[in-house]
């Protein structure tokens, strides 16, 4: 792996967290378009405004010239949130040699096509090997050296068990999985239902509401992500279950904790102001609803999380419509 050279693009709290994972096993720059980022990485080894407190490998170095990561890279790494992904692969593309492996660390959904990040990376740069790391990974945990599990999945078994040794570090696990469509969702939808437990949260709700909320979440993605072409074990793992529960119940989960301010009835334009990281999960909303309507898929948790970050109804009011609706067969929808 030391023969190898990573290129990550994004100075945001993931993109830093991996790219420091990843120094161990090969050498990494990182792409930051902030320069007072790129500078606090090279002279003081930290990233104070995603990543308070934590000390980055002196290896690591980060630059704001994107053409210096990606013409030199054997793996690049996209750390770019979900709205400016497109943007940033198209100035990778005049720069990327071809066949390197591009690898997503997004979880969110493309607000004007629905398209999840590997689709936006085979139409911008196709020709090239796609894959998606994603799971249970809260980033300051990690930095702290907290043992942690994640998920590479691509296509190609071949490629993709070659890439897990690029990730493999210490106490963070990196297992394979070819099921690219399923353990992208899960990371994608997975957010919308952590807004769910975090508006029960801010209203005061008890573990028996967030465990029945969990539980009935994961049941509705799970049917979009098969409908959608995802395999039905993969939401029972680490892509699915697994990061539905750490986002849900963490306090460092931002979807969450716009949840968790929207049950005790604030506005959401003034939660997201406060915000200094993106809550992708109140990004892709639209984009979940309408795929779930294009596939016919009901959503109930999903489609009352939507109203509220719309405007159309209110957290308390959406929390007592979940707790009122009406209960069939366990495997049926609602």
């Amino acid at each position: 792996m030391s023969n190898l050279k990573i290129g990550v693009l994004g100075g945001g709290s993931w993109g830093t967290t991996v790219a420091s994972l990843v120094t161990r096993n090969a050498p990494v720059t990182l792409w930051a378009r902030n320069q007072q980022t790129v500078h606090e990485i090279n002279t003081r080894h930290s990233n104070e405004t995603y990543l308070p407190g934590a000390t980055l490998p002196p290896k690591l170095t980060a630059t704001n010239d994107i053409a210096e990561v990606v013409s030199g890279a054997d793996v690049v790494i996209m750390g770019v949130p979900s709205q400016n992904f497109r943007a940033v692969l198209e100035e990778v593309a005049p720069h990327i040699r071809p066949w390197v492996p591009v690898i997503s660390l997004t979880k969110g959904l493309e607000l004007d096509t629905r398209m999840r990040m590997t689709q936006i990376i085979n139409e911008v740069l196709p020709g090239h090997p796609v894959g998606v790391l994603t799971g249970p990974n809260l980033a300051r945990e990690i930095m702290s050296g907290q043992a942690a599990a994640s998920v590479i999945a691509m296509e190609d078994e071949i490629i993709v068990r070659e890439l897990q040794k690029v990730f493999n570090s210490g106490l963070f696990r990196c297992y394979t999985n070819t099921d690219v469509i399923g353990c992208e969702l899960g990371g994608v939808l997975k957010n919308i239902i952590a807004i769910a437990v975090g508006m029960g949260d801010g209203q005061g709700a008890g573990d028996n509401t967030r465990s029945a909320l969990i539980t009935r979440g994961l049941a509705e993605i799970t049917r979009l992500g098969v409908a959608m072409g995802g395999r039905a074990e993969t939401f029972a793992g680490l892509a699915g279950m697994g990061d539905m529960i750490a986002t849900c119940i963490s306090p460092q989960s931002r979807n969450r904790h716009v949840g968790v301010e929207l049950g005790k009835g604030r506005d959401m334009a003034d939660i997201i102001s406060e915000m200094v990281m993106v809550a992708e999960g109140a990004k892709s909303a639209p984009a979940v609803i309408a795929l779930s309507e294009r596939y016919g898929i009901e959503m109930p948790i999903a489609s009352d999380v939507y109203r509220v970050l719309s405007g159309q109804s209110t957290a308390s009011r959406a929390f007592r419509g979940l707790l009122r609706v009406s209960a069939g067969a366990e495997s049926e929808p609602g």
